[in-house]
């Protein structure tokens, strides 16, 4: 019995896993947004980098989403 609840939290906890790791990483996400940026003939800076972000936030279907929007604004602002 024991042995079946290991296996049963385990199974959980690597689908809670594979779940949160829906969203893309930053890298990744900043790569997709430079590449909308330059197909529309836009330069690339700050401000146009802002304004997608601020775009993807708004249409954030969850929490973790718009978290992870968030932080990408939040580098934008780092010194």
């Amino acid at each position: 019995m024991q042995q079946n609840g290991y296996i049963s939290d385990s199974a959980n906890a690597i689908s809670q896993y594979f779940n949160r790791a829906h969203l893309p990483t930053q890298q990744e996400t900043l790569g997709q947004i430079v590449v909308e940026i330059l197909s529309d003939g836009r330069s690339l800076n700050r401000k146009s980098l802002c304004t997608k972000l601020l775009s993807r936030l708004e249409r954030a279907s969850c929490t973790e989403e718009k978290g992870h929007y968030n932080a990408l604004i939040g580098l934008l602002f780092e010194r």
